[in-house]
């Protein structure tokens, strides 16, 4: 029985294969980084965007995706690969720039989809048009970074948009006929056991396809690292994580698919918490505490 929709079966009923990932750095910034916002980024975000495991973008996009493969050709027997732009923000730019930068992976043969990680502040009419176009010739998914729907939460974080803004970017993505998944982060400082489920709530009263979770990381050379250094702050064991997030499972829709339960930091950015390097060890604990207490995603989802 499996307990929770997962991204690999999804992708198998998408696509009718595997596909793997291929993670592009396409030289992106972010609007609450260059100033235009603000400067710094989200209180939690790495110097990095989050592209630590990007290929390099000193590479051009079509470099990327040649090298990408040949990493993973050897454990990929199929042929089909997502481009993955993963740093920063991959809708910040004119529309016209953004053209030129996924326009390699339009074309190249083994690309199966394109999946954008950004901001809901960062679709214009004219991006989501240019994403709309692309989505009739390949598939486009979009991940958007709520993290919470809690706007006091959010503000401390640096997030620098409301909640509204996420959902009404959703809304404007579906019409346009865009595959959504929305990043939540459990454990951010200061929000409940309530708050957090209240989160789950609000993601199940929207049409998003996907949620990824994550534990709060604690890393270097982020203002968080640095609040942390200087008024330590309660994190995650795995016992009291793999708690909240089954509780988090069990109340999720069943029909969204969970891309991700739990997080892979950068090993060399890591303050917090260290057990949370064993990505394998955890998932595995996570199915077989499922298992042991019959838990199930949309266990305790209900429409009213």
């Amino acid at each position: 029985m499996e307990r929770y929709y997962s991204y690999s079966r999804f992708l198998k009923e998408f696509f009718g294969q595997k596909v793997y990932k291929i993670c592009i750095d396409g030289g992106f910034t972010c609007p609450n980084r260059d100033g235009r916002l603000a400067y710094g980024g989200c209180s939690f975000c790495s110097q990095g965007g989050s592209g630590e495991f990007c290929e390099s973008r000193v590479l051009s996009v079509s470099d990327q995706l040649l090298s990408g493969r040949r990493q993973t050709g050897a454990k990929h027997s199929g042929s089909g690969y997502i481009a993955y732009y993963q740093a920063y923000t991959g809708t910040y730019g004119p529309p016209d720039h953004l053209r030129t930068l996924y326009q390699p992976a339009m074309e190249a043969d083994h690309i199966v989809a394109l999946s954008i990680g950004t901001r809901p502040d960062c679709l214009s009419r004219p991006v989501l048009d240019l994403l709309e176009e692309m989505n009739r010739r390949k598939p486009v998914f979009i991940e958007m970074g709520l993290q919470t729907c809690h706007d006091a939460t959010a503000d401390r974080m640096n997030r620098c948009y409301p909640t509204s803004v996420f959902t009404d970017a959703v809304l404007r993505l579906k019409k346009a006929g865009i595959r959504v998944t929305a990043h939540i982060i459990l454990g951010l400082p200061g929000e409940s056991l309530d708050m957090q489920l209240e989160t789950v709530d609000y993601l199940n009263g929207l049409p998003v396809d996907g949620v990824k979770m994550s534990m709060l990381y604690v890393l270097k050379d982020t203002a968080l690292g640095r609040l942390y250094a200087s008024r330590p702050f309660p994190v995650f064991t795995p016992e009291s994580y793999i708690d909240l997030l089954i509780s988090c499972i069990q109340a999720f829709r069943p029909d969204i698919v969970l891309e991700r339960i739990t997080g892979d930091p950068p090993r060399d950015l890591l303050i917090a918490p260290r057990w949370g390097l064993g990505k394998g060890e955890v998932l595995n604990r996570i199915r077989h505490e499922m298992k042991v207490r019959d838990a199930w995603q949309g266990k305790y989802y209900s429409q009213s």
